[in-house]
């Protein structure tokens, strides 16, 4: 039946078939980014998470609202926010790592109007 409704989707206009995939997005259908390719600031960020902090910042671990509605939909307190510093920026600046309870992370270089999955 699946198989069947994607036929039938492709059929659309506007709408092409979807790749194949091993298995659910890990993104969620956001853009994808390898740890590798993240700034040096950002794995630092993710060094930190995993090892259950200090972190330098007061907001911290703060819950994310999502409420750009960006990132899978989940009750609320289920993201929480963690700073990648910004170098030569005065204050927190633009980006972020956000962490989901699941274990997903996304990345933010723009102060949330897009994220990148982060691939471990």
């Amino acid at each position: 039946m699946l198989l069947l409704a994607g036929c039938l989707f492709a059929l659309l206009p506007g709408c092409a078939p979807a790749e194949p995939s091993s298995g659910p997005s890990p993104s969620g259908g956001t853009a994808a980014v390898r740890v590798s390719e993240l700034p040096a600031e950002a794995r630092r960020t993710l060094g930190l998470i995993d090892a259950g902090g200090p972190f330098p910042y007061a907001r911290d671990g703060a819950v994310f609202g999502n409420l750009e509605g960006l990132l899978p939909r989940h009750e609320r307190g289920y993201y929480h926010e963690y700073t990648v510093p910004t170098p030569g920026s005065r204050d927190r600046g633009a980006r972020r790592i956000v962490a989901g309870r699941g274990g997903e992370i996304f990345y933010t270089d723009d102060h949330y109007d897009s994220f990148r999955a982060v691939l471990r």
